[in-house]
């Protein structure tokens, strides 16, 4: 093992190449660092070790942010152009780029020792679900709260849906549906009544 740390910033940048697409140069630096925090405070190598459920480890977080940031936006866009609606595309890039920033902190207990370095017990846990500890690194960061407002995806966490909101909770429904059909040939609400760590 390396005693020189990861470039957490470089790994970010490579991988989500959709955080370019937001306007706001803020916005685009302050998602840049929640995922920077979310890695070095998880004590993760690289961001495409962190896997996309505690159970699928072969589809990485990071392609199904990306699939989600890119059916997002491009919902946002039949939104405006055949319906005329107005959704906010940098609030939609934002927080589908963070709904799963949480599971750095969620999913160390659920991957090979050697795809980490040193998570930090402050924040490492599975008891709070990623929706909620990614709403907590976007808040952190200095995130607008529309961004951060769109974050938490589980029922309930979120006594007002703003169309940002639902379009990324729809967004991930779709990926995760395609990436639970793809990985073990269910769909999202099966694997969420079989395998969920939210669910009662």
């Amino acid at each position: 093992m390396t005693d020189e740390a990861p470039d957490y910033r470089e790994q970010v940048e490579s991988a989500f190449p959709e955080i370019r697409d937001i306007e706001d140069e803020s916005l685009r630096e302050q998602v840049t660092e929640a995922w920077t925090l979310g890695l070095e405070r998880g004590g993760w190598k690289d961001v495409s070790d962190v896997p996309y459920a505690w159970n699928i480890h072969e589809v990485s977080n990071v392609e199904h942010v990306r699939g989600v940031t890119r059916i997002a936006a491009k919902s946002a866009e039949e939104q405006r152009e055949f319906h005329g609606a107005d959704p906010d595309l940098d609030v939609i890039r934002a927080a589908c780029l963070l709904h799963d920033v949480g599971k750095c902190y969620e999913y160390v207990d659920h991957v090979d020792g050697e795809k980490l370095l040193d998570p930090d017990p402050t924040y490492v846990s599975e008891e709070i679900p990623h929706s909620i500890s990614g709403y907590a690194l976007a808040h952190e960061v200095g995130c607008p709260l529309a961004v951060q407002r769109a974050i938490p995806h589980f029922l309930g966490e979120v006594p007002k849906r703003t169309l940002e909101a639902e379009l990324v909770k729809s967004a991930n429904s779709a990926s995760s549906n395609a990436i639970t059909q793809s990985a073990m040939g269910i769909t999202l609400q099966e694997w969420v009544e079989t395998y969920s760590q939210t669910s009662d």
